[in-house]
């Protein structure tokens, strides 16, 4: 299978390391965040990875070269024209993660391994395998989620289906089932930056995009298909994450790297 690792941030609450520097170079523990998250997919099994780029992408492919790839097969998704958020990256990295026509992927009977996707600054202690156990083929992919304090969650239903999003602070919900409950019985969840999705999901595409344009995030793409692809939330046990994004949790963040 194959895995993608957003790593095209600028990275701006990492300044003024990021100044000169891409985050996914941001040194922690002794190695790159990049390198983190390589190494983590290669232990996993999974070394055919995906790496899209766009503040300072020279030194992100040129460290990859240097490194023989740690051993990987990891091709690049250049947006250094565009930074094109999470949902536009995966999708204009689509010819790189999977072969498969538009024709193809639009038959469900097509049996197709699934992507793994991952923020390059989230690190976890989530294992891995247990996730892509937690995929169902006949469904659009598993979300990891965890109930940790923030103010904007993702809503599930009492199967585990994605229904919505909601911001707490402003109160603030999207998604056609989860505005008619208004919330309520529903499950918030907030998201962890990583997923297994179908290879499907980039037939899917289409409305988000009438509506975005090429710059969309995953989370609009996830709300404008969940009436009627299922998604589910994959809540690990015994989950510890940590999003390395200021600059004054770099040495806590090192902590919990070596912890890992």
């Amino acid at each position: 299978m194959k895995a993608m690792i957003f790593a095209a941030g600028l990275g701006t609450r990492l300044k003024p390391l990021t100044d000169n520097l891409p985050k996914a170079l941001v040194p922690l523990a002794g190695k790159p965040l990049l390198q983190w998250q390589i190494e983590r997919l290669k232990a996993a099994g999974i070394t055919d990875i995906v790496v899209n780029v766009h503040h300072f992408p020279d030194m992100i492919i040129n460290y990859l070269r240097e490194n023989d790839n740690f051993g990987c097969r990891i091709s690049v998704s250049d947006e250094r024209d565009m930074l094109l958020e999470t949902g536009g990256g995966l999708r204009k990295a689509q010819p790189l993660l999977t072969p498969s026509s538009k024709t193809l992927l639009l038959d469900r009977n097509l049996k197709q391994d699934p992507i793994l996707i991952c923020n390059v600054d989230i690190l976890s202690n989530i294992d891995i395998p247990t996730l892509l156990q937690a995929y169902n083929p006949n469904e659009m992919g598993v979300v990891v989620v965890s109930p940790r304090d923030t103010q904007r969650y993702l809503l599930f239903d009492a199967d585990n289906r994605l229904c919505g999003w909601t911001n707490i602070a402003t109160g603030e919900i999207k998604g056609e089932k989860a505005i008619k409950q208004q919330g309520k019985d529903m499950n918030k969840l907030a998201f962890s930056g990583m997923q297994v999705l179908n290879p499907r999901i980039f037939s899917t595409m289409d409305k988000v995009i009438a509506d975005k344009g090429e710059k969309f995030s995953l989370i609009d793409l996830y709300l404008s298909i969940a009436e009627k692809e299922i998604l589910r939330a994959f809540i690990p046990e015994n989950y510890r994450m940590m999003d390395v994004g200021k600059i004054n949790q770099l040495s806590e963040a090192e902590a919990f790297a070596q912890a890992l």
